[in-house]
């Protein structure tokens, strides 16, 4: 099996994004208020919780949603090229 430039560019930036993927979600902590909340009725009115936007967790929560969609659409792009291309 012959793989053109453009596949083994394409392989290797999944292999890129992948390893970033895992990188992004280890250095994210894990959410502590999951199904105790919701039985307890615990909410999250503190001063970082209404500013999360803007804290470290979410600016790694949107890489790693970006990383991810651009893993899937070039997994499927590098598929589709070496189907049309034999």
């Amino acid at each position: 099996m012959e793989f053109g430039v453009m596949q083994i560019i394409g392989g290797s930036i999944l292999i890129i994004l992948s390893v970033l993927i895992i990188i992004l979600v280890l250095m994210q902590s894990k959410k502590d208020q999951g199904m105790t909340s919701a039985v307890t009725g615990a909410s999250n009115d503190s001063f970082y919780g209404k500013n999360s936007m803007n804290t470290r967790e979410k600016a790694l929560e949107r890489l790693t949603k970006y990383c991810a969609i651009l893993f899937f659409v070039l997994a499927i792009a590098v598929n589709l090229l070496s189907v049309f291309l034999k």
